[in-house]
This record gives C-alpha cells, structure tokens and sequence, in this order.
C-alpha cells in the first residue's frame, strides 16, 4: 500500500488534499474563531472548515437581518437615532434572531477548543496524509503561496483569495454572496457615479441596510485566505521536512543537544 495517502489505518489526520481544497486542522484562539461568529453567524465555522453549519448560519443571518431590519437599526444607532432605531425593529424575527447568534458563538468557540485537542493528538500520532489529488474537473497539491497575493486578489473581489489557496467551497460561496451584496447594495453603481463626480447621487442609491454586510464579508475573506495561506506553507513545510528525513537522510545521523554525532 502507499504510505503517503490516507488509508484509514489511523485515528486521527492532521490534513486531506481533495479536489476541492486542502482542509486541515492547526491550533486556533477559540476567542478569535468567536469573534468572527459575532461579526458575522457562519464565518467562526467557515473558518475551522465546518461548511454545512457556517453556511446555513450565514444564510439565517441574511434572511433574519433583514426581516427583522437589525442592520437599518444599527444604522440608527450609528447616527444618534436611539428611537428610530427601536421603532424599525421587528421583534417577531428579533426574538428568534437573538438566540441562534449567540448559539453560533457558544459553537464555535466550543468546536475551536475540541479541535485544538484533536491537533495535538494527530500530531503525536504523526500518520501519513495524501499531499496530491487530481481528477476530472480539478487538480490540487500541497505548494507554497504567498500571503500579501492571497490579501490583495480578496481586497479586490471576496473570494478571489480563496481561489488562490485552492478554498474552491468557500471561494464559491463568498462570491456567490458577494455578488448578491453588490446587486441589492447598488454598490457598483453608487462607485460608477463617484467615478463621475456625482457625489450625491452615488449616495442616494446605496442601500445601507445590504451595504453594511460587506465590512464583515470583505474582512473575512481578507483573513481566511490570509491565514490558511499561512497554515498551508506550514503544512508543506512539515511534510517536505519528513519527506527528505524518510528518504534523503542517513539512518545513522543524529543531534544530540545540539551537536552532530557519528
């Protein structure tokens, strides 16, 4: 059998190589991963990988945002507008809203430490991962990329970044919404008037209450790319590492304290 892929001998990966991306687990700060579900349901999961539960919390949080009009009250509040604020407010969707956002920060702090624990064993268990997948529609491999490219191709659009890193599920699911933001928030057309000159105009056909999703969407994918970037580097480190110790490597070198001994 080939020792460099993943034959389920073991307890625990520490990465997998798909044609869909690398997924991998690393230590995390729990308290980060859950500031992110609090800037944003979903995006604490989407980091740590966990798709089905970051895309139907981020879902949620579109569809009950607006009913329940939390973004126009914020709004509001940004103005000095306290009343307007709380008469704009739909308590039938608030009320249903507050429950599930705290749920999305209790779970992804709570996944973010379990996961932790899991690192620190496959990473004692040391097992084989596959580095290399190819297939019909894609072709995916460990590499080294850089982190400012993986920063600015997000800066330009979210989820370019992750196109880069080869994120295909998130990419895909970032632009998807990035596009709905930009349709709903006349964003590209309120930069087209600005272009211009027509100040006032750029400003009266923006829609504030989608406009306001995109700081946190721009952010997250900012970070995301970046900091898998990051991982990922180290992860082509480690294997190259153990790579050339298993094969290059004389079985009769050793380092002790320092010093190389015959």
């Amino acid at each position: 059998m080939n020792n460099y892929t993943n034959d389920n001998s073991a307890r625990r990966y520490r990465a997998h190589v798909s044609i869909l991306g690398t997924t991998q687990i690393h230590l995390r700060n729990p308290y980060i991963i859950a500031w992110w579900s609090a800037a944003f349901p979903g995006f604490g999961h989407l980091l740590l990988s966990k798709y089905l539960r970051g895309f139907v919390l981020f879902i949620w949080e579109v569809i009950v945002n607006i009913k329940a009009n939390v973004n126009l009250a914020m709004i509001y509040s940004f103005l000095g507008e306290i009343e307007q604020a709380k008469e704009i407010l739909d308590t039938r969707w608030l009320l249903i809203y507050i429950p599930v956002y705290l749920f999305g920060i209790w779970d992804s702090y709570r996944t973010t430490v379990d996961l932790n624990k899991v690192f620190v064993l496959a990473e004692r268990e040391e097992h084989r991962f596959n580095t290399f997948s190819i297939g019909a529609l894609e072709i995916n491999y460990l590499d080294k990329r850089n982190p400012a490219m993986a920063i600015i191709w997000s800066l330009f659009i979210p989820g370019l970044g992750q196109l880069y890193i080869h994120r295909i599920v998130t990419a895909f699911f970032v632009i998807i919404w990035c596009v709905v933001f930009f349709y709903y928030s006349h964003g590209l057309e309120a930069i087209s008037l600005l272009f211009l000159g027509e100040i006032e105009q750029a400003t009266s056909v923006l829609n504030p209450e989608w406009l306001l999703f995109f700081p946190s969407l721009y952010g997250f994918s900012v970070y995301d790319s970046y900091m898998n970037t990051i991982e990922n580097n180290k992860l082509y480190d480690k294997e190259q590492r153990k790579y050339f110790q298993e094969h290059y490597q004389s079985q009769h070198f050793n380092v002790w304290k320092g010093k190389k001994v015959e």
